[in-house]
């Protein structure tokens, strides 16, 4: 099992990234999939999950309407689109597998002027 994030960067506040996790080892669409993130000096925190049954989402109340979560079965990854973003949003933000709890290794999103 692996789980590669990128997509990460530096961007305005107001601006937008499409975080990816390409899943390797298992297929996504059948495990309930989360995205995390972690500022620095601050507990790692849920932002997005999509279910395995039916792909129901649940977001975080501060991403709420700003981000998305979706999925590319044939790509066999996962998707974070971040729309509006704050500087609070800065972390470094991990893909996370539920069942056997694997992580992705980060990529780090920077939003400042």
């Amino acid at each position: 099992v692996q789980l590669v994030e990128s997509g990460g960067g530096l961007v305005q506040p107001g601006g937008s990234l499409r975080l990816s996790c390409a899943a390797s080892g298992f297929t996504a669409r059948i495990y309930t999939m989360s995205w995390y993130r972690q500022a620095q000096g601050k507990e790692r925190e849920l932002v997005a999950t999509m279910s395995r049954v039916g792909g129901s989402t649940y977001y975080a109340d501060s991403v709420k309407s700003r981000f998305t979560i979706s999925r590319d079965n044939a790509k066999n990854t996962v998707y974070l689109q971040m729309n509006s973003l704050k500087p609070e949003g800065t972390a470094v933000y991990y893909c996370y597998r539920h069942a056997g709890e694997y992580w992705g290794q980060g990529t780090q999103v920077t939003v400042s002027s």
